[in-house]
């Protein structure tokens, strides 16, 4: 029997991936020990991250001294930096990688979220990020917005692996299918070994339960409040249901038998918002082999100290979670309209982030020059 809950998750068919990236991880070797101690096999990033890096700032400072002596914009001192920590990472993680003949052991970099409507910038800077990087288990992230569907299947025609994100509608997400073995179908034509290309799907969770249980709050019937902190995991649950059907399809089957990968779900936003819930929550209860579960540290710590690891939980979840989707469209809750709202949300925070970001980098390179 497996010793720590992480390492049961692990067996279970999930792979850990952590929600964080800075400088100061890589250089101290806390990354290696995570993947030791914790079972990490990934990392993901955003400028969320990135800027709450750089805002930290000393690991960095070197660094920013050198680009502000360079004359660099404030735009290519942002690639420079996070393209260097994703190439790092991507080296650390390099054994997990060869290890599991690519699936794991993958480093995450975005897309400016400026760029989430324009589908040509969103392509070419995907394609400029993947050299910068040069490394084999980088992924590129790209928002799932009606923009970024026909850069996704670019991108992955390109040969270029990605990870999808800012899922949160069912619709959507099969949408994403389709963009992938359309990327994959172009890739085929032009000679590309299939085998070479990864892709995840980012279906964001606990900001499903957020905006779901305020509008059950505001509803405030019986059955309604009955209800809450049930849609975000019920929502993932049939996303890997429609996963498992449309990846059993002859148009996937075909590309599969062609050496090509299937796009695995990944679990994001895993970080319970509720300080009522269990702060495990949306590890237990979505646990399914072959996914991606994408933790803050805080997530990650909790989940290794005393989540209880019970197996698959979601294949046989199927018919409860269409009854809490079922029911939220009873009491009154528009799930289509929550879906567009989060994602419009979801986009506009990562904008945010990102001048947050350009600010953090602008004031180094300023305080630099002085």
């Amino acid at each position: 029997m497996s010793t720590t809950p992480t390492a049961q998750l692990a067996a279970a068919g999930v792979s850990i991936w952590l929600d964080d990236l800075s400088r100061q991880r890589i250089t101290s070797g806390n990354l290696q020990e995570l993947i030791e101690t914790r079972d990490i096999s990934g990392v993901t990033t955003n400028p969320t991250i990135f800027a709450g890096a750089l805002a930290k700032g000393e690991a960095y400072a070197a660094q920013v001294a050198q680009l502000a002596a360079s004359g660099a914009s404030v735009d290519d001192a942002i690639t420079t930096i996070t393209t260097d920590d994703v190439r790092n990472a991507c080296d650390v993680f390099a054994p997990v990688f060869e290890a599991t003949g690519g699936v794991d052991g993958r480093v995450s970099i975005e897309v400016s979220p400026e760029l989430a409507h324009d589908t040509a910038a969103t392509v070419a800077q995907a394609k400029q990020l993947a050299e910068l990087v040069g490394r084999p288990n980088a992924l590129i992230k790209i928002p799932a917005t009606k923009a970024g569907l026909p850069a996704i299947a670019q991108v992955i025609g390109a040969g270029i692996s990605v990870n999808v994100t800012l899922i949160f509608s069912l619709e959507r997400y099969g949408e994403v299918i389709d963009a992938y073995l359309t990327g994959l179908e172009t890739a085929k034509a032009d000679g590309i070994d299939l085998s070479t290309i990864q892709s995840v799907a980012s279906f964001f969770v606990s900001r499903v339960d957020t905006e779901v249980d305020k509008r059950l709050t505001a509803i405030g019937s019986a059955d309604a409040l009955a209800l809450k902190s049930k849609a975000g995991v019920a929502n993932a649950r049939l996303a890997y249901e429609l996963y498992e059907q449309r990846f059993a399809e002859p148009r996937a089957t075909e590309l599969l038998d062609a050496g090509a990968n299937v796009q695995r779900p990944l679990w994001a936003s895993t970080g319970v918002k509720d300080p009522a819930l269990p702060d495990t929550l949306y590890v237990t209860e979505l646990v399914a082999p072959g996914t991606v579960n994408t933790m803050p540290e805080k997530t990650l710590e909790a989940t290794y100290d005393h989540a209880v690891i019970a197996g698959d939980t979601v294949t046989g979840a199927y018919s409860d979670a269409h009854a809490v989707l079922d029911g939220l469209a009873a009491v009154g809750v528009d799930f289509a309209d929550v879906t567009q709202v989060l994602e419009d949300e979801g986009v506009d925070k990562f904008i945010a982030s990102w001048k947050e970001l350009q600010a953090t980098v602008e004031a180094a390179l300023k305080e630099a020059r002085a």
